[in-house]
């Protein structure tokens, strides 16, 4: 039986207060959505079977550059995050997984970890390694790189790292494990552009040929940062090359906040999946650069617009798609909980939004160049207000009608941090 951190009696209560009203707004709901053809029940039941992996990192209190202030209660290893993940899955019903990060989450038995997350109800996703940090009795420094860096012995402790990340990643039932760099230069002419990457492709290779033959790679581009003048996958095309290199088990990974301001994504997205190289999403928001704020917080439309894509290709049949669904976010000013409910809630709805969008009508105005008829259809979709579809699904799972004030009325925060020692502030860097 799965361990629940909430009564289930007490998400019960707090539902009965609120379930008549939702009860309402879902029959008023499917009425207007029946008008357009739409039948909710199943709407409904394909946003029910939806979920979104949770970044183990998450769950703690980010900070920037210049400084991290600590939340109350915040977890102190793995095990305190799993339980975090397992609060935010039973009441919103949507992060079944989770995505760890090593070495942050190492432990000295996978398999106590793997129990652990079963007894939560929790699965894991994706394992991400971590080259872009020097960590404690680290031999080689990255700071000038790892799997393109011009040492082989640098080179050689990165892919060491990612085939560590692998095993560990087998042991706890994961699929898949996803890379990401800070490879770069800060000045022009510190690196020979087409060496660097001739050394990132053959420490992929070494990396990709220790892949169960089960198993996903996923690569990840980002525009700058920490290197500034030069990124060694700095975009799509780039990322795209990858994965063709490496083979049939490589997929491109697209975090929404990678890209320069006004970048079409939901092209790029497109584009992958056309030649068979989506692998998943690093879901959040952003206003200037890379900066993991909440998943829809800044351009939810823009979020609607890529899930569309998805949609599109579900309803295609489209080969091989299968893409995995991760948030990544840092939480500076808000409680991680609350904000990883609401953006797994948020990608919900955009996946519900883009399920009752008239496809026929919509292929019908892009084949006789109807550019206000298709953008109308769109934004009829997105303009819907499909929470009391996001919030029967809930109910039906006993899942929290209203995960925030649940989670509020638990109080869940003061009583974990009666237990978890508080963490000293002053320190910087996103955790």
């Amino acid at each position: 039986m799965t361990e629940t951190i909430i009564d289930a009696e007490f998400i019960a209560e707090q539902n009965a207060k609120v379930l008549e009203a939702t009860q309402s707004d879902y029959r008023a709901l499917g009425e207007q959505l029946a008008r357009r053809g739409k039948n909710i029940d199943e709407i409904k039941a394909r946003v029910s079977t939806f979920g979104v992996a949770v970044p183990s990192w998450g769950v703690g209190t980010g900070g920037t550059r210049f400084a991290r202030f600590p939340g109350a209660g915040e977890p102190r290893h793995i095990f305190d995050k799993l339980e975090d993940c397992a609060l935010i899955h039973q009441l919103s019903g949507a992060t079944p997984s989770v995505s760890l990060h090593f070495p942050w989450d190492r432990v000295d038995d996978p398999i106590e970890l793997k129990g652990r997350g079963n007894a939560l109800g929790l699965g894991f996703d994706a394992v991400n390694s971590n080259t872009f940090q020097d960590q404690a009795n680290q031999t080689h420094s990255y700071k000038y790189g790892s799997l393109s860096h011009a040492d082989t012995a640098t080179r050689q402790q990165a892919i060491d790292h990612n085939i560590e990340c692998i095993s560990f990643g087998q042991a706890l039932g994961s699929k898949a494990l996803t890379i990401w760099v800070g490879d770069g230069s800060n000045f022009p002419g510190q690196t020979n552009f087409a060496r660097q990457f001739e050394r990132y492709l053959d420490s992929a290779k070494k990396i990709y040929a220790h892949l169960p033959p089960d198993w996903r790679v996923f690569t990840e581009h980002k525009m700058f940062e920490p290197a500034f003048y030069s990124t060694v996958v700095q975009d799509w095309g780039t990322n795209y090359l990858i994965a063709t290199e490496l083979g049939d088990q490589a997929f491109c990974l697209v975090d929404l906040g990678h890209h320069a301001p006004n970048v079409n994504i939901e092209m790029i997205v497109s584009r992958l999946i056309q030649f068979g190289k989506l692998g998943g999403f690093h879901f959040n928001d952003s206003k200037y650069g890379d900066d993991d704020l909440d998943t829809g917080s800044i351009d939810p439309y823009r979020l609607f617009l890529v899930f569309n894509e998805l949609v599109d290709a579900e309803h295609n049949a489209a080969p091989d798609f299968n893409p995995a669904h991760m948030l990544d976010q840092s939480h500076n000013v808000t409680d991680p909980i609350e904000s990883l409910m609401v953006s797994a809630m948020e990608v919900q709805r955009a996946y519900a939004q883009a399920l009752i969008v008239n496809r026929p009508a919509l292929e019908h105005a892009q084949e006789f160049n109807d550019a206000l008829g298709a953008t109308t259809i769109l934004k009829t979709a997105f303009r819907t207000d499909v929470s009391p579809i996001l919030a029967m699904a809930r109910a039906d799972k006993g899942n929290s009608i209203d995960p925030i004030a649940t989670y509020r009325a638990s109080g869940y925060r003061v009583r974990v941090a009666k237990i978890r020692p508080a963490i000293a502030s002053g320190t910087s860097g996103i955790v």
